[in-house]
């Protein structure tokens, strides 16, 4: 059971801040967290640490090492779990509707406009769109590969991984290579732990996590069988989004490869749309899950536009929910075991070779067309690695680019 202590803390927190204070502290989070996931971290410890001291530093860096773990966006739960921590489970729910409606919103609005607009935006400006998912995607990789494979054995996990994802590119095996990431962690790495850690302060007990774990199994498991029994397009659309929200280690970049796998095979939205949007996705502030969002609205079959964005986005959110609060209150066992932060490295060793994989297909083969796309995305990744400009920016020129190279022949 939650300890008394803690339970005191928690309601002090809550009077302390209504649900109204709440929800616009993450709003305006929401509206200025650009740069993605690591980012969106540094913005929470400076307004929740340094700011408002509604946790401390070690609390702070044991809820971020939990939501590591966890499958899904990483900010996103931490966002959660000061909700939770601050307001019980209606300050998770608040929390996570300020820091996800704005791009949220914003991404639904793209999408109409590409489905109106399809054939009256010019083709350099979503080329564009799509050369910027590469630079941004290297970005990444780059970034994760210098603090989670520092030495040969996780690089190499990292590149068994890329190369059993690129050679059967299914969300079996994307699931199968992190498992066998953290099987070689455990047999072929070794983790320092460390003995002081501070309580986050939950104010639920450990029977609502068991249920809500027990919810995220019975979804994760049911869901499919559901769709194989009850065939619906809507069913078969929640269960795609829940999927990807379960089983997607690493972050907002890592779910590229899962969702594409979902959607464009089976002719949902085609591969085109889907890059364009995810080059957009990197001019919005807040998580990139909400990605879910866009291509809810520009599906080809019913239903799509903000009905169709809606159910995407709370199905892929909704394990994020799930898996929060059932593992939080467990979180004080549960750091403490050496084998689950061996485990751990070896899971982020294939995390980044799935990030490898992505990087290569689908994002290179659908968006490096020629040698002009080719130098467009070395001058994105230079302004984002070397000039640090923020990735709004770099998607403005990259759509700006996009045009300019479209139009240089016809000049010419």
């Amino acid at each position: 059971m939650t300890d008394p202590a803690t339970r005191g803390d928690c309601a002090a927190s809550e009077s302390r801040t209504p649900i109204g204070a709440l929800f616009l502290i993450f709003l305006r989070l929401g509206l200025t967290s650009f740069g993605g996931p690591v980012a969106h971290l540094g913005y929470f410890r400076e307004e929740f640490i340094n700011r408002r001291q509604w946790m401390s530093e070690r609390a702070y860096a044991d809820l971020v090492a939990l939501c590591q773990f966890l499958p899904g966006p990483a900010s996103s739960q931490v966002g959660i779990g000061v909700g939770l921590s601050h307001a019980g489970l209606p300050g998770a729910l608040v929390a996570w509707l300020g820091f996800t409606m704005p791009s949220a919103l914003a991404l639904i609005a793209f999408g109409y406009g590409v489905v109106t607009f399809e054939n009256r935006i010019n083709p350099g400006i979503l080329q564009g769109l799509k050369v910027v998912a590469v630079a941004v995607v290297a970005q990444a990789v780059w970034g994760m590969a210098r603090n989670l494979c520092p030495d040969a054995r996780r690089a190499t996990i990292a590149v068994a991984a890329a190369c059993g994802v690129l050679a059967a590119p299914t969300p079996l095996m994307q699931a199968g290579v992190i498992v066998l990431g953290g099987i070689a962690g455990l047999l072929f790495l070794k983790a320092d732990t460390a003995d002081e850690h501070a309580a986050i302060g939950i104010p639920i007990g450990r029977g609502l996590a068991i249920a809500s774990l027990i919810v995220f199994f019975t979804l994760l498991i049911g869901l499919p069988v559901l769709v194989t029994l009850f065939p619906s397009h809507i069913l078969a659309l929640v269960e795609s989004f829940y999927s990807s929200g379960s089983l997607v280690f690493g972050g907002g970049h890592v779910v590229l490869p899962l969702l594409q796998s979902e959607v464009v095979p089976p002719a949902w939205v085609s591969n085109d749309a889907f890059l364009a949007g995810y080059g957009a996705t990197q001019a919005v502030p807040g998580p990139l899950f909400t990605f879910a969002a866009y291509l809810g609205t520009v599906l080809e079959p019913v239903p799509n536009g903000i009905w169709g964005g809606m159910i995407c986005l709370v199905a892929i959110f909704v394990p994020s929910f799930l898996l929060v609060i059932g593992a939080l209150p467990f979180w004080e066992s549960l750091r403490r075991a050496k084998a689950m932060q061996t485990a751990l490295l070896g899971i982020n060793a294939a995390v980044v070779g799935l990030l490898l994989a992505a990087l290569y297909d689908p994002v290179w083969t659908s968006a490096i067309l020629s040698v002009a796309d080719f130098g467009l995305a070395m001058v994105l990744l230079t302004l984002l690695v070397f000039w640090k400009l923020p990735p709004w920016l770099v998607v403005i020129f990259s759509a700006l680019g996009g045009w300019v190279v479209a139009v240089i022949p016809s000049l010419l």
